[in-house]
């Protein structure tokens, strides 16, 4: 690693089973006051060598599978206490306080900055097909580091190739991103073989006439169901979300303080693939406190394919009246249109049959306004 002159970079903790989610917390007033908070995901994209049933682990549950969820609670010098919110004990399956065993867990973050509840995300799906139980899995828990318990927040979240990923919290809301249930707006044989949810729009839209083969016989249109084709439908806002409020490729938040987070969720912006790193600017910065996010872009795979997308740096700003933003996705990769020919796919090995044979085709528009 090449670092600025003066600065130097050492390990403070090592052997760590996939690190996701990073978080400080103050202990005291002297600068060397502090704890380290690391998530560790679990299970993440499916494999032989990554699959937390195997029997050499003991069970999912076993406080030894290094593939399930933890949260590790790390001093100055890297040395770890007992894991929160993890297998047994503490983990009480029946009350629900601890990670979803298949993961990934991935968000952390205290209400103010390095003080205030603490809260963290997971989901129970992996993704592309990892084992799990399904769709609407993810959550956002409440932390309690005291008893090492994870009761539940808000539950219900969407997932599929992305759950519910980072947490912010900022005057009273806790703001999350919420991934992209696909990889490109159609539900194809890359999302658990087809049968992971759809993605889930923040507004009503009204959809493209362009449907997706998949190389099975059958197409699909965006936002539908595997299999489901409805050129030019009026799709409402939160179809087939377990509650309103609740939708993909997404900033979301709710009230921190609320009896019922869940009733306070709202879409701050949206139109994303993957948002993923959330941070507020500085009150004091030209941007106002205005809301960075980093957005992962789209594969070449599945039933609408895409090659050379960019990652991109977005700037969330929820509009005046209370509506979310809007950031073009999936018929827009930032600023370029999906049907710029930069974006067609070259038959890679993730690609399907039919998206190989359609070629120009595969990058048509899948919704419009």
């Amino acid at each position: 690693m090449v670092l600025p002159r003066g600065y130097k970079i050492e390990a403070l903790a090592t052997n760590l089973d996939f690190p996701t989610g990073l978080a400080f917390m103050r202990t005291g007033s002297g600068r060397d006051d502090f704890r380290v908070l690391v998530v560790e995901s679990g299970t993440g994209l499916p494999g032989r060598c990554n699959d937390n049933s195997l029997p050499a682990w003991g069970g999912k549950l076993s406080a030894g599978n290094p593939l399930t969820p933890d949260l590790l609670v790390l001093d100055r010098s890297g040395r770890s206490s007992a894991a929160r919110c993890s297998s047994p004990p503490p983990r009480n399956p029946a009350a629900n306080t601890g990670y979803q065993p298949d993961g990934p867990a991935i968000g952390l973050a205290f209400a103010n900055g390095t003080s205030g509840r603490l809260f963290a995300s997971d989901s129970n799906q992996g993704v592309r097909g990892a084992p799990g139980t399904g769709n609407n899995t993810s959550r956002i828990m409440a932390v309690d580091l005291a008893t090492a318990g994870c009761p539940p927040f808000i539950t219900g979240l969407p997932t599929g190739d992305h759950p519910t990923e980072m947490l912010q919290g900022k005057d009273g809301f806790l703001y999350w991103s919420q991934g992209s249930a696909t990889n490109a707006g159609v539900t194809g044989h890359d999302n658990g073989g087809g049968g992971n949810q759809h993605d889930i729009a923040c507004q009503a839209i009204t959809l493209g006439n362009s449907v997706f083969p998949s190389g099975d016989g059958h197409s699909t249109s965006g936002y539908s169901n595997h299999g489901v084709e409805r050129p030019g439908a009026n799709v409402p806002a939160f179809e087939d979300a377990t509650k309103p409020g609740m939708c993909t490729g997404a900033i979301l938040r709710a009230k921190i303080d609320a009896q019922h987070p869940e009733q306070t969720i709202q879409p701050y912006s949206w139109g994303y693939r993957n948002p993923f790193g959330l941070a507020f600017a500085p009150r004091d910065h030209a941007l106002q406190g205005n809301l960075f996010v980093t957005e992962n872009g789209e594969d070449e795979r599945g039933a609408r394919p895409t090659n050379n997308s960019p990652d991109r740096l977005q700037l969330a700003q929820m509009n005046r009246n209370g509506t979310p933003d809007y950031h073009g996705w999936p018929d827009r990769f930032g600023d370029l249109d999906s049907t710029q020919a930069v974006f067609n796919p070259r038959a890679g090995p993730g690609t399907t049959s039919a998206a190989r044979r359609r070629n120009r085709a595969a990058s048509r528009p899948a919704w419009r306004p």
